[in-house]
């Protein structure tokens, strides 16, 4: 599994974000033609500075505007107008309608009457897509980070003089770990903070992982005796066992009065929010009345947005929650060619054994459905057509 660590030792902010991610080997030019696709008067340059002897990319943004207040509604304008990749647009919304949400908290508002600040400016907005850019061109699949210092002290902002951290920093470090501050300066920023609370899986200053590569990024100052800058880790792990190790979160919640068409348009609410699998179990429950228990697999990052999609679908008065640690066959993509077309699979490699494949199924059923075949006949078929390259084959340790 592919892992990013954030290894926040001096804080984090949306530009130390972006040079970081240079740093770390996402190619300039990708998040450039990212921030290309917004649109707008905007640009952004790297370059190698030094925080205290350190080496470290810089992001320079630059925009051509002057200063201006937005709304969420603004920013979600700006994004669909774009010709942003699906997947980078879905990422910086969501960080965005995270700092949106601690905007609303911290000034009692509703959220559609939150109006950013320095967040709703051009630089700010091109700091966050050239994140999801980023990310969404090196592909981690799990993220994790240390206990993040926020700094101590006061900054000024469009409220005048506030401690550190800022009230929206806090709001949005709720439930997060943090880690006393040496330097008196404002370590994390509310975008940091957004978007490590959008990604990060773990909180860990140590991740167990094999090291392939560290990037750096470096903040705006720096500090005579500490280096601000952003370390970025990316490696891969599994467990000593040969397989995949990672925490995942579960949902569950009992009811007894819920039609079945509610309980199947929910299900379909949360696989298309995030959930990685919704199971539905008959369940008797107090009174003797059969009920069903809805349980639901998630990320971690992901638990807030499901629970919503719980309360609002369905009756339930409470969701139970908890972690606990899920063990996976490591797996790839891959595809066989039989006679009557490709079928597209998984290679799945359990350890000791030879690899096996698992034909995907709405390919064989579309065979089925062209050939007039039986189903079987088309899956049994891919199997037989699979033939696994000898360096996969894989052997215990």
């Amino acid at each position: 599994m592919r892992v990013l660590h954030f290894d926040c030792f001096s804080g984090i902010s949306g530009d130390m974000t972006l040079g970081a991610l240079v740093s770390l080997g996402v190619p300039a030019e990708v998040i450039q033609q990212g921030l290309a696709q917004l649109q707008l008067p905007v640009r952004v340059e790297f370059e190698t500075v030094k925080r205290c002897g350190f080496a470290a990319i810089l992001a320079r943004v630059s925009a051509e505007e002057q200063s201006t207040h937005r709304h969420l509604h603004h920013i979600q304008a700006i994004l669909q107008q774009s010709r942003l990749p699906g997947e980078a647009r879905d990422l910086a919304w969501r960080i965005f309608e995270r700092l949106a949400a601690a905007e609303a908290a911290v000034h009692g508002l509703p959220v559609e009457q939150v109006h950013f600040h320095e967040v709703g400016a051009l630089d700010s907005i091109a700091d966050i897509v050239g994140v999801a850019v980023a990310l969404c061109w090196l592909r981690p699949e799990r993220y994790s980070a240390r206990p993040v210092p926020t700094g101590y002290g006061q900054v000024r902002g469009a409220h005048g003089w506030m401690p550190i951290p800022a009230p929206g920093t806090l709001e949005l470090l709720k439930g997060v770990p943090l880690a006393p501050s040496r330097v008196e300066a404002e370590l994390t920023t509310p975008t940091g903070a957004a978007i490590l609370t959008s990604l990060v899986q773990e909180w860990t200053p140590t991740p167990a992982l094999v090291v392939e590569r560290i990037g750096y990024g470096a903040g705006s100052r720096d500090f005579p005796d500490q280096p601000n800058v952003l370390r970025l880790i990316f490696g891969s792990t599994t467990a000593a066992s040969g397989l995949v190790e990672e925490t995942v979160a579960v949902l569950q919640t009992q009811l007894d009065d819920v039609s079945p068409q509610v309980l199947g348009y929910c299900q379909e609410q949360l696989f298309a929010a995030g959930a990685l699998d919704v199971v539905l179990q008959p369940a008797y429950m107090k009174k003797n009345r059969p009920g069903t228990l809805i349980t639901v697999l998630a990320q971690p990052s992901d638990v807030a947005r499901l629970e919503a999609i719980l309360f609002r679908e369905t009756p339930t008065l409470g969701i139970r929650h908890y972690t606990c640690v899920r063990h996976k066959l490591p797996r790839q993509e891959a595809e066989v060619q039989t006679p009557w077309g490709i079928v597209r699979g998984k290679i799945i490699y359990v350890p000791g054994e030879p690899p096996r494949f698992a034909p995907e199924y709405e390919d064989c059923a579309g065979i089925a459905r062209q050939t007039g075949l039986p189903l079987h006949t088309v899956r049994d078929m891919a199997l037989q057509c699979f033939r696994p390259a000898p360096s996969s084959m894989q052997t215990d340790s």
